[in-house]
């Protein structure tokens, strides 16, 4: 009978927690390298870490390679939205000239598949919203959010811009303000908070007292997002997950430029209070574009399997099969390499178009099936004759992508 009421009892705290409302928001405080917000006080930073975790992780894509991507705002924002590096969502600038919607956001996807479902923006830059977003745009099927709170950088009557930028620390903490009220209130389903101040502090005085002060006024506004966000899951049970990171590190000569591919321009972070962070969030390299496969899981998202073949993150919880992909072509032979990281298949499909990114279709076909453990697959392509080549790896917990491009 004991055996019978604890099986019972396992079982109604598993559909409760199943039952729970997902939700997921996705912070990005702009221009904090690693060692930066490692040495300086973070407490509620900390405290969230405490829950899930802290790792270092990086921007820029793949450095030299066909994926690298500059180490600026605007492109590291898109980066994380799509979970896609430059090569494909083309943001290029902070100019955001010409974004290939073509590569859905994950406000994309959610609307897509749960039209219902509340979305918000909070940012101290409204081209987040009409341009990255792409709010209201033909090419983003007129995407539109539930609730928006941006725009203040151009109210000079309310902001009056000063040479110190201190008015961009006011609308920092108007956006956290709107933020956390909102969330107590409303709780959206998917949430992007942006703020800029520490970037400003970063460009005008690098690595000094004045930055690592913003530093901290960060800190403290993650603290009350936090509580908001505890708020939520204490009174209405529901299951948040939140990452916080950042778009892009600094130069390391004076902590004031980037948009390079040094090291610690590309060096970034991500905190979290996700559950079952795997190996790959611990051990391995994670990039910005991982954060929107891992929210997507964590709130029930089905991409359809054309769009995840063409995302390059991966989850940072759960189970994956295989990470690290690599792809090299000589003398007429593929060589597709992964680390293995679960048992399985690995399926390599492969495809000399990219008419994806014009909004088409690519054939891909099943060119090889090999053990998951062998690491590794030897494709003849010769006959093929193409400079182009976009391969796929499908394995039972996730897919890897890598192009090879013959110059």
């Amino acid at each position: 009978m004991k055996k019978q009421s604890i099986t019972l009892l396992v079982m109604m705290l598993a559909m409760l927690v199943a039952g729970q409302k997902k939700k997921a928001i996705f912070v990005i405080v702009d221009g904090i390298a690693a060692d930066v917000i490692e040495k300086q006080p973070t407490p509620f930073l900390d405290k969230i870490a405490k829950v899930g975790g802290y790792t270092r992780a990086h921007v820029g894509g793949e450095k030299g390679g066909y994926s690298q991507t500059p180490t600026i705002s605007a492109v590291g924002y898109n980066s994380l939205l799509t979970g896609t590096w430059v090569n494909k969502h083309n943001v290029w600038d902070n100019d955001i000239k010409a974004p290939n919607y073509n590569y859905w956001t994950i406000f994309r996807f959610l609307k897509e598949q749960y039209p219902e479902k509340k979305t918000a923006v909070f940012s101290s830059w409204i081209d987040n919203r009409t341009k990255l977003v792409g709010e209201s745009l033909s090419q983003t099927n007129n995407l539109k959010l539930s609730y928006h709170f941006d725009g203040l950088e151009l109210d000079t009557v309310n902001y009056p811009h000063d040479k110190k930028r201190d008015f961009m620390h006011r609308i920092d903490e108007a956006v956290v303000n709107n933020a956390t009220d909102h969330i107590k209130k409303e709780a959206p389903d998917l949430s992007w908070v942006y703020l800029e101040y520490t970037d400003d502090m970063g460009h005008m005085f690098g690595d000094s007292p004045e930055f690592f002060r913003a530093v901290a006024l960060m800190d403290q506004q993650m603290g009350r997002l936090w509580e908001a966000i505890e708020y939520r899951q204490k009174e209405f049970r529901e299951d948040w997950v939140i990452y916080i990171t950042t778009d892009h590190g600094r130069d390391a000569k004076t902590g004031k430029g980037h948009g390079g591919q040094s090291d610690r321009e590309r060096s970034t972070w991500i905190v979290t209070n996700a559950k079952g962070l795997n190996d790959y969030f611990k051990n391995g390299n994670p990039g910005v574009v991982d954060i929107m496969p891992s929210m997507a899981k964590h709130i029930g998202l089905q991409i359809p399997k054309e769009r995840l073949m063409e995302i390059d993150g991966i989850s940072l919880t759960g189970k994956l099969s295989a990470t690290d992909a690599q792809a090299s072509l000589s003398e007429g032979k593929l060589t597709v390499s992964w680390k293995a990281t679960g048992k399985g298949d690995a399926k390599i499909w492969l495809t000399t178009t990219n008419n994806f990114k014009e909004g088409g279709n690519d054939e891909y076909k099943l060119v090889k099936t090999v053990p998951v453990s062998a690491k590794e697959a030897v494709i003849d392509v010769s006959s093929m004759n193409s400079n182009f080549y976009k391969v796929v790896i499908e394995t039972k917990e996730n897919y890897l992508n890598r192009w090879v491009i013959v110059k």
